[in-house]
C-alpha cells in the first residue's frame, strides 16, 4: 500500500492542528483566554493587536473547518511574514535566538496550504464534491 494514499488525510490533520494552535493566539488577544500571553487589558479592535487577534482567531477558524482555505492561508501567511519582520529580527538574527520560530513555522505551513488546498474533512471539499456531482447530472 502506498503512503501517498493517505496524503489527503495527513494534510487535513496538519490543517486542523495548526489552525487550532493558531486560533489560541487570537483567542488570547480577543478574549484573554486561555490566560497568559497577550493579556494587555481592554482591547482596541482596530489596533494592530486587535486586527491580528481577529485574523488569528477567525482566520484560524476558517482553516479549522476548511472554508476558503487557499485564500485564508494566503492572508495568514502574509500576516505571519509581516509579524516576523516587524518584531523579531531587531532582537537577534537567528530565529532560535529571537523567538520567531513559531511565527516562521506558521508562515510556511499556511504558505503550503495556498498551493495544496484543504485536504479531507473540509467545507471546501464538500463544496467541490457537490459542484462536481451537479456538473455530472
Amino acid at each position: 500500500m502506498m503512503l501517498s494514499t493517505y496524503e489527503i488525510y495527513s494534510r487535513a490533520a496538519l490543517r486542523v492542528i495548526s489552525a487550532f494552535l493558531f486560533m489560541q493566539h487570537g483567542a488570547q488577544k480577543l478574549f484573554h483566554y486561555p490566560p497568559g500571553g497577550h493579556n494587555q487589558g481592554p482591547l482596541e479592535l482596530f489596533s494592530l493587536v486587535g486586527v491580528a487577534g481577529v485574523l488569528e482567531f477567525f482566520g484560524g477558524l476558517c482553516l479549522l473547518v476548511g472554508l476558503c482555505t487557499r485564500s485564508v492561508a494566503f492572508l495568514l501567511s502574509g500576516q505571519m511574514a509581516v509579524a516576523y519582520f516587524m518584531f523579531y529580527p531587531a532582537k537577534a538574527f537567528f530565529p532560535v535566538v529571537n523567538g520567531g520560530e513559531l511565527t516562521i513555522m506558521f508562515c510556511f505551513v499556511f504558505f503550503y496550504f495556498i498551493f495544496a488546498g484543504s485536504g479531507a474533512w473540509s467545507i471546501d471539499e464538500v463544496i467541490k464534491n457537490r459542484l462536481n456531482r451537479s456538473k455530472s447530472d
